[in-house]
């Protein structure tokens, strides 16, 4: 098992860190407002919504009760954001949300 590593990044810095650092396969786990939503990320895309540019991760949750595919417009829920954990073969990052 990795060392676990805790950043600390701003939401802004968060949704950046998705994009450019998480890739198909790896593992997100997301805690935003009262939602904890650990997953297999399947894709993460940037799509058009009202004419603003949002990345897109869809997830394949894990759970004995729950075991199904959504999307989450990270662009929504940046502000809810406490916390992400990103595990890969090779590392686990706890990203902690701070204030702008």
């Amino acid at each position: 098992m990795s060392i676990v590593k805790e950043i600390y990044l701003s939401p802004d810095k968060a949704i950046e860190y998705v994009k450019n650092n998480i890739n198909k396969h790896d593992l997100l786990e997301l805690s935003y407002n009262r939602i904890y939503a650990p997953g297999e990320v399947l894709d993460i895309s940037t799509e058009m919504d009202f004419g603003e540019e949002v990345l897109i991760v869809t997830l394949h949750l894990n759970g004995d009760m729950v075991n199904d595919v959504v999307r989450v417009n990270m662009e929504n829920i940046k502000n809810d954001l406490i916390e992400m954990r990103h595990v890969t073969d090779e590392e686990d990052i706890v990203i902690v949300l701070t204030e702008d």
